[in-house]
């Protein structure tokens, strides 16, 4: 007990020591020069040289700041409530669009009258019209076509096969996390839903809904994510609006050789003295999808310093669910035709040089984070 009194007091007077000097102007104007050029720490040391009228003034309109984002913070909480309201609204297209997606109802004549053709598919058949220009050149066939206008007019199944894993499979950052051994799973996916919930803990719900199959019993699988609506207290001026800060899965009930997040290692062993060989089996995690469901217990507040990967782990998690309630969930026509994605742009690789090198990097750290929030 003593020991940790002996800490507190001396982190106080390092604090005090702090504060002395960063009050004393003598002190900031002979280092100063000395301080390494960080546009942050010299607006600070410049402040702390202002006479203390006015550092007073400039006090108190910290305060008038604070008392702003408290009326922000107020106004998203209000905008959270009215997403609730409005949530009625949504869900019946979104559940119309469930329907039509099963196959247990044909969209009616008003509902199909949408126009087929789009700014970017007129890019891809100007793209496709030059490819089958060249290939023609090069001693291709006229009828060498993607496809016939035989084979477009064949029919088809109900509804719209494989729409939601076409969809995820289509974003990058969703795209990473599945694997060969999640794709047969995921067919069975008949929709995503969003639930927004309020009161103590306001946050969200992804519910994702299965269809009966041979790999788990869960009908549903769900995430919740938890949402901080006020500015944390310890960092009032980095509040930009409502933010993640912890997230939870569910149990996933496999079917008995069916876990997708798990794989069976087996390694061959062969004895010192007398050299006979023995196979050993060993249970081990594997990427999937499926560790989505999975994530880490801690909020964002209990982490310290010595939790970089968690807090990376978490970061990532909180970025995808977020992006699968703003963007994919109610727009997920856009991501299955393609048009709710972003344009690439193409550099030959003369034109990257080094940029393209550091490019590179970044992808590489984006992916081993995006590998770690699997396992």
């Amino acid at each position: 007990m003593s020991g940790h009194i002996e800490d507190n007091s001396t982190a106080q007077d390092g604090e005090n020591i702090v504060d002395a000097l960063l009050n004393d102007p003598s002190v900031l104007a002979q280092y100063q020069k000395e301080l390494p050029f960080d546009s942050k720490l010299q607006a600070m040391a410049n402040y702390k040289q202002l006479p203390e009228p006015v550092k007073r003034r400039v006090r108190a309109l910290k305060k008038l700041q604070f008392r702003s984002l408290e009326i922000e913070s107020e106004f998203y909480r209000e905008l959270h409530d009215l997403e609730m309201r409005y949530a009625d609204r949504f869900a019946e297209q979104l559940n119309r669009r469930q329907q039509i997606v099963l196959g247990s109802v044909e969209p009616t004549d008003e509902e199909a009258d949408w126009p087929e053709t789009t700014e970017s598919e007129v890019e891809l058949a100007n793209l496709l019209r030059e490819k089958t220009a060249l290939t023609n050149g090069a001693g291709g066939q006229a009828g060498d076509a993607p496809q016939s206008e035989q084979q477009l007019q064949q029919p088809a199944g109900p509804g719209v096969p494989g729409f939601w894993l076409t969809a995820l499979k289509n974003v990058d950052l969703l795209s990473q996390m599945i694997r060969d051994q999640d794709e047969p799973i995921l067919r069975h996916l008949t929709d995503i839903k969003v639930i927004t919930f309020s009161g103590e803990q306001s946050g969200f719900v992804l519910e994702f809904h299965f269809s009966p199959n041979e790999y788990f019993s869960n009908s549903m699988l769900t995430k919740h994510y938890y949402l901080r609506m006020v500015p944390d207290p310890e960092h009032p001026w980095d509040y930009e609006g409502p933010e993640i800060v912890r997230c939870s899965g569910c149990e996933i009930l496999w079917k008995a050789g069916k876990n997708a997040t798990v794989k069976v290692v087996r390694k061959v062993q062969k004895h010192r003295g007398s050299g006979q060989k023995r196979t050993v089996t060993k249970t081990v995690e594997a990427d999937s999808f499926f560790n989505f469901f999975n994530p880490p217990t801690q909020t964002i507040d209990e982490l310290g310093s010595d939790d970089e990967e968690i807090e990376d782990l978490l970061q990532s998690d909180f970025e995808i669910g977020h992006f699968l309630r703003e963007r994919v969930i109610p727009r997920a026509v856009l991501y299955f035709t393609g048009e709710g994605l972003e344009d690439e742009d193409y550099e030959s690789e003369d034109d990257e040089g080094e940029d393209g090198d550091e490019d590179d990097m970044e992808e590489d750290e984006d992916e081993r984070v995006i590998g770690q929030l699997r396992n």
